[in-house]
């Protein structure tokens, strides 16, 4: 139960803020350094030794299609409503199974050390509830907000918006999922629990990070990964 052997993989989204690039092909599939950002999430969740649950909504027939030949890869579409982070996370359990699992969005890339290796170095089930992979703003390509969260000295996090960027990785227990009656949710809302508790984690991470969010994200990205060791 302790260290996870799935990562669930959100592919979901619909990519508006990539404009005319997600008219014929949904985010994940969009190219950067020549591979898909699917692949990249894949390529890190393989490597790493887990087993990978994709779940997809728009055009998911496509997101199905590109990953029928990856071994240990399973698809879970959403329909009719697209659920969000958490309400994707809830309803693909059944394929992740009921301990810890890992998490990771698709619309990044990183330049550095795997990040999920990186969560199973720091990841201690028994004290956290969630462990988030932060990365300090100025280690960041193509990031436009503001912080997320900020860390004491043993790693616990509290919201700051002066504070470091979450990076779409993490490691969670998911028996929280349980008491969110709603079918569409932000994995916010779980987040939300562990904090009185002093249940969620972060740690940072040691090398560089690209939200590719935008068409300009994605020449970013490209630059990152050429001037950066890429995993």
């Amino acid at each position: 139960m302790g260290d996870p052997s799935t990562a669930m993989i959100f592919a979901a989204g619909f990519g508006t803020r990539m404009g005319e690039l997600t008219l014929k092909r949904p985010k994940p599939l969009i190219e950067v350094s020549g591979r898909a950002l699917l692949d990249h999430a894949l390529d890190l969740t393989h490597a790493a030794g887990l087993r990978a649950v994709v779940n997809a909504h728009y055009k998911a027939d496509m997101i199905a299609a590109h990953v029928q030949d990856r071994p240990d890869t399973e698809v879970v579409i959403e329909r009719p409503e697209v659920l969000e982070t958490g309400g994707g996370l809830k309803a693909a359990l059944p394929q992740l199974g009921s301990g810890p699992v890992y998490t990771l969005n698709s619309d990044a890339a990183w330049a550095g050390p795997n990040p999920l290796e990186c969560l199973r170095a720091a990841w201690q089930p028994s004290r956290m509830g969630a462990l988030l992979l932060l990365v300090p703003q100025e280690r960041t390509v193509g990031y436009t907000r503001v912080g997320d969260f900020a860390a004491d000295a043993q790693g616990r996090l509290t919201r700051n918006t002066s504070g470091m960027i979450y990076t779409g990785a993490q490691v969670l227990h998911t028996d929280g999922l349980a008491d969110i009656n709603e079918a569409s949710f932000s994995l916010n809302v779980l987040w939300d629990q562990m904090l009185p508790e002093q249940q969620l984690f972060g740690v940072e991470y040691p090398g560089f990070w690209a939200d590719v969010g935008t068409p300009d994200g994605i020449a970013l990205a490209e630059q990152m990964l050429e001037q950066h060791a890429d995993v």
